[in-house]
């Protein structure tokens, strides 16, 4: 069943910088994961408050502060008292109806996006605002909901995979948004297959297959893309930032970030444009079952006026037709009506129009 679109809801009347969540999500206090690392050390440790946090941290390490919960406004302002996070940042975290967008203040760089999931069964895209604010030493995530976005990366850390656990915070700031991107990808098949199966059920049987199905698609993909395009301005200011909390190393691979980004952004054209044909091509095969079905009552119809006039000059009451007290004259008819259809059906057959 295609769900209802949710109305969005809106903070009004509040001088800026006011923390004012306005999702949907609740999941009671928040849950804060805070994992400190370097390339000889990671250490992992869990709370409900920032304050229950100890501060042991590995020499020269990174800290990463996970917060999933942002109906938690007190949890979301102590980290940004501790942090010294922005006020409008910190409105802008709690507002989950942000486009995606990379802000820079002095004490650190604060970017938003937009992980996305589809539900196979509603063909729904869902989407959950991530804030991330990236400082010199240490890097602050916050989910929407409760689920976990990142187990992948948290596994690379602790499984010292890759180049995560030798480099700095902007690079895992970079992780986490490459990850939230890689999600793109996996919706983006998804709708590709719910696409190929539409295309399916339009050649096999065109009138059992759900034309709203294609309008809430290309719904879907809207929504799809207003994430992506913003998205792509913000990888953009990634790459041309000179602000020092990102360092050379780390632009390069924000660069094949932005390249992914646009590599999305042509994959849902090219959706949107084969669920267009998919439409079309839905109402020339209906048309053509029409004409099929009428070309086959006209043929039908064709053959049974000669019929039908032989019948009826044989049913008019008069005492002096010629054949009529022939001795043959009933199976004659019959024969002579067989050999107009079959006639006809032979013509029909030439012409192919059978």
């Amino acid at each position: 069943m295609i769900g209802k679109k949710k109305k969005k809801k809106r903070k009004t009347g509040l001088p800026p910088g006011t923390p004012v969540y306005t999702g949907e999500y609740l999941v009671g206090s928040a849950d804060i994961t805070a994992i400190r690392y370097n390339a000889d050390k990671i250490t992992e440790q869990n709370a409900d408050n920032p304050t229950a946090l100890t501060h042991s941290m590995p020499s020269r390490g990174i800290s990463w502060y996970d917060v999933r919960g942002l109906n938690d406004v007190q949890a979301v302002e102590k980290l940004g008292q501790q942090f010294k996070i922005h006020p409008l940042a910190l409105e802008d975290i709690l507002d989950v109806h942000q486009r995606p967008k990379w802000e820079e203040y002095d004490s650190g760089i604060f970017t938003t996006t937009r992980a996305l999931s589809f539900d196979d069964a509603t063909l729904e895209v869902k989407t959950e605002q991530i804030g991330i604010f990236l400082g010199t030493d240490f890097v602050i995530s916050f989910q929407e909901d409760s689920n976990d976005l990142f187990p992948a990366i948290r596994d690379r850390l602790h499984r010292q995979k890759g180049r995560l656990r030798q480099r700095g915070a902007d690079y895992l700031a970079y992780s986490l948004l490459d990850h939230i991107v890689d999600q793109y990808y996996l919706v983006l098949d998804k709708i590709d297959d719910a696409i190929d199966d539409f295309e399916q059920a339009v050649l096999t049987d065109p009138e059992r297959a759900d034309k709203r199905k294609v309008y809430h698609l290309k719904r879907q993909l809207t929504e799809i893309r207003r994430t992506v395009a913003p998205m792509r301005e913000a990888v953009n200011k990634f790459i041309l930032t000179d602000s020092t909390f990102i360092r050379p190393a780390t632009v390069i691979f924000a660069r094949d970030l932005h390249d992914h980004i646009l590599q999305i952004t042509d994959i849902i054209e090219n959706q949107r444009d084969t669920l267009s044909s998919l439409f079309d091509l839905y109402h020339s095969e209906l048309g053509q079952k029409a004409n099929h079905v009428m070309k086959t009552l006209t043929i039908v119809s064709t053959i049974f006026i000669p019929l039908t006039f032989i019948v009826g000059v044989y049913g008019t009451n008069f005492d002096h037709l010629p054949e009529l007290h022939w001795k043959y004259a009933y199976w004659g008819m019959w024969l002579i009506m067989a050999a107009i259809a079959v006639m006809l059906l032979i013509y029909f057959k030439i012409k192919k129009w059978l």
